[in-house]
């Protein structure tokens, strides 16, 4: 299917990324000259999204002046400055700012690289994969050895029909959650209007056998603290190596 709304989950504190953070939100921080949220909405820009809902909390100002100036996406704002959400509750939140229907979910501060030009991309072959009448949930993920930033937990287990399974010790193809789902609005009719983490529903569909992953093209990223900026730009300075 095509996809063409999405929610990008940008309202966290980012105190990992501290002392950065005490003067501006975490998806601003740029990496290779660009801000980690661009990364985002280019990559749904890219994918076919005409509209997306961004929550804003942390420095909330600097949020809003930064998505008024995006030209690619028609972007409204889920404003979470009287109380953050967690990412569940922010999704919930953000959905009622969208049309009924599928969509895709992203974190403001996980991207990738290295799609292979002329294919789909991710998000593309995301859309196109996820079936709502099989899936609750299609999460994006990534092998370990294809990641740098990341602190080495593996999420879940990938099955060869792409059902999705909490990893345990020993369990094979062990993948890493890469930061996006294709869903359908509805699975959330139910939710609380607290905040809540996103874990509930994967929980959820992983016991109803409904969580269905898709492993990524190219090289994903995620850039937690200070120091891990470096290590970001210096992966995406080897990809932009010529061959």
């Amino acid at each position: 299917m095509t996809i063409t709304q999405a929610m990008v989950l940008a309202a966290g504190l980012g105190t990992r990324m501290r002392p950065i953070t005490e003067t501006m939100p975490k998806p601003l921080v740029k990496i290779a000259g660009k801000p980690m949220i661009d990364y985002a909405l280019d990559a749904l820009a890219e994918a076919g999204v005409t509209r997306a809902v961004v929550n804003v909390h942390h420095h909330a100002e600097q949020m809003e002046a930064h998505l008024a100036g995006y030209q690619k996406l028609d972007i409204t704002i889920s404003d979470e400055r009287e109380k953050l959400m967690n990412s569940g509750g922010g999704l919930a939140k953000g959905l009622k700012l969208l049309e009924p229907g599928p969509l895709l979910v992203m974190n403001a501060d996980l991207f990738w690289i290295g799609e292979k030009a002329g294919e789909a991309t991710n998000l593309q072959k995301l859309a196109a994969f996820f079936d709502p009448g099989r899936m609750d949930m299609a999460l994006l993920c990534v092998p370990l050895e294809n990641t740098t930033g990341h602190n080495g937990k593996k999420d879940f287990s990938l099955a060869e029909d792409g059902r999705l399974t909490r990893y345990r010790d020993g369990d094979p193809n062990p993948v890493v959650y890469a930061g996006a789902i294709a869903m359908t609005s509805a699975l959330f009719d139910d939710a609380p209007d607290d905040a809540f983490n996103l874990n509930v529903y994967f929980d959820r569909a992983v016991a109803a056998g409904r969580l269905f992953g898709l492993t990524l093209s190219g090289h994903w990223l995620t850039v937690g603290t200070p120091e891990a900026i470096g290590e970001a730009e210096a992966a995406i300075a080897r990809f932009h190596e010529p061959a």
